[in-house]
């Protein structure tokens, strides 16, 4: 394979870098290294090759954005600006809306969809067995895709990074911040529309029950009525969780509005809730995340990599991080080892 891109190379520095084509085609290119990187994006250009990418985003929101950022910015470091090329989409947090976009790439028979969120991840193994799909900020494939056992592999032509940090450790950091005997009863705030938020607070509830913690549970269905719920969940609930939710992550400042007032704090299952209407949270970097899925993005296109092999990939870091500004409105001491969240 190296002797083919050397080859390659050798013909574009003898006639010029040829214009990328319309079509993507086979590339043998390696992305393990800055220099494979250069050797993918001129073997790229020689061959006249254009990517052809649809990016389905469930909703705007920070994490998500990083995500998708990350996600392009890998795959132009590997091929080059002039040989990919991103029809990026975004639903608006409406489900219907994903399908629509989902079924337009379908048509345009892209080389590869990447689908940003549960929702859009859905829509596109419902709208295509053909088209390679990498997932991003998904949390647990297996209850995304209904699939008994999950074992990591997706198989057929889905793949992609999972941003579930250690649930067992975010319930250790909400008994760190909010022992039991002074913070009794927990409230769990998330979108019941959500199947992996639904799956994170079954996980967190049990590991909370053992802790010696009163649970209760305050799902909204969307967020038409996310603040009634809000307003039920502060008069009973010591403290509030709130999983890795897209919908909660979208409307922080309703949360925030009213939890703050009354003095309840939220741990939340990533940065951008925290940010948002937190205290503190164990977090990843979603711009890391997205990169991730571009690297696994080249695989697939270059042919390096056969999707229905490919395991789920996990951020490999966390970080324990909580927001300034709503720990000192509420008098929130934190210890050492978290890190502040820049405003």
């Amino acid at each position: 394979m190296k002797k083919a891109v050397s080859l390659l190379l050798a013909a574009a520095m003898t006639t010029g870098l040829a214009a990328c084509g319309s079509t993507a085609s086979e590339s043998t290119a390696q992305t393990s290294s800055a220099a494979q990187s250069t050797a993918e994006s001129s073997a790229a250009e020689a061959e006249g090759t254009v990517y052809r990418i649809g990016i389905c985003q469930q909703q705007p929101h920070e994490a998500l954005d990083q995500a998708t950022q990350g996600f392009k910015d890998a795959l132009v470091e590997a091929f080059g600006e002039e040989c990919v090329t991103f029809d990026e989409q975004n639903a608006q947090g409406d489900s219907n809306t994903c399908s629509t976009i989902i079924n337009g790439f379908v048509s345009s028979s892209y080389d590869l969809i990447m689908a940003n969120g549960t929702s859009a991840l859905q829509a596109a193994a419902a709208g295509t067995a053909d088209i390679p799909i990498l997932g991003t900020s998904i949390t647990e494939y297996g209850v995304a895709l209904g699939i008994d056992g999950f074992d990591g592999t997706v198989g057929g032509n889905v793949s992609g990074t999972s941003d579930l940090a250690p649930l067992n450790e975010q319930a250790d950091m909400l008994e760190e911040l909010f022992p039991a005997d002074q913070y009794a009863t927990v409230g769990m705030l998330y979108c019941s529309a959500e199947p992996n938020s639904a799956y994170q607070v079954e996980q967190v509830t049990n590991y909370l029950t053992e802790k010696g913690y009163t649970v209760e549970d305050y799902s909204f269905s969307d967020s038409n009525d996310l603040a009634s719920v809000v307003q039920g969940a502060v008069g009973s609930a010591d403290v509030i969780y709130i999983p890795t939710d897209n919908t909660a992550a979208s409307n922080t400042e309703i949360i925030n509005n009213i939890c703050l007032p009354a003095g309840v704090p939220i741990i939340a299952g990533e940065q951008g809730i925290c940010s948002g209407c937190g205290v503190a949270t164990l977090s990843i970097s979603y711009y890391d995340l997205g990169y991730a899925t571009g690297q696994m993005a080249v695989q697939v296109l270059t042919g390096e990599a056969d999707i229905s092999t490919m395991p789920i990939e996990y951020a490999p870091n966390f970080t324990k991080m909580y927001n300034p500004t709503n720990c000192e409105e509420l008098g929130i001491t934190i210890p050492d080892g978290y890190v502040a969240i820049e405003e």
